[in-house]
């Protein structure tokens, strides 16, 4: 094989995992989400913009705001989760650059004045680490269930009101339950998705 992950790092991170529909009620911990954390923060993003806020939805009362803007096919998986974050892009993601991007700390203003230009890469490579999260998630040996099934004018009204964020994922976590996943869909092969030049 050319790959040096072995066999079983695979199968949990990518070939066996799916989206989960159904999860136990065992808890997930506050531990184990620093712990993902602490694995995914060092994913590759564009000068090191780290725009990802997560909204951990533990309590009832915020499980309820958030069930009446999920699709209505989404709500009983969210509503049974044992855990359910919020991933949003974070507008002013400038801000944290002359920190973590120290070589060039100018790059918050030469770059990112506009806000038409941070919301775009804001979401671009807050989109990058939701990948890692779901990633992360599965190494942690949890299932995650990301969607996009949601209103997302909603959730931005009530989870983010400063309007300096925008969702783009929410994913319930958990011990995967009783008939979890469905089939595993098709891929493209390699031949199609590949060009070279």
């Amino acid at each position: 094989m050319s790959l040096v992950l072995d066999s079983a790092a695979q199968r949990l991170l990518f070939r066996d995992a799916r989206t989960a529909n159904a999860f136990t009620d065992e808890p997930v911990t506050d531990e184990q989400v620093r712990a993902i954390h602490d694995l995914v923060k060092y994913g590759p993003t564009s000068m090191n913009q780290q725009p990802l806020r997560v909204v951990l939805v533990r309590s009832d009362e915020a499980r309820e705001r958030l069930l009446g803007h999920m699709a209505e096919g989404n709500r009983a998986k969210t509503a049974s989760a044992p855990l359910v974050a919020i991933l949003a892009a974070d507008y002013e993601f400038h801000r944290e650059l002359p920190s973590q991007f120290p070589h060039f700390p100018q790059a918050k203003d030469v770059f990112f004045a506009e806000r038409s230009v941070r919301e775009e890469s804001a979401r671009l490579n807050a989109a990058l680490q939701v990948g890692y999260f779901i990633v992360g998630v599965r190494a942690a040996g949890l299932a995650a269930g990301p969607m996009t099934g949601f209103d997302a004018e909603g959730i931005n009204k009530e989870f983010f009101p400063d309007a300096e964020h925008g969702v783009l994922a929410v994913v319930n976590i958990g011990k995967p339950g009783e008939n979890a996943w469905l089939p595993r869909l098709p891929r493209l092969d390699y031949d199609e998705v590949f060009t070279t030049v």
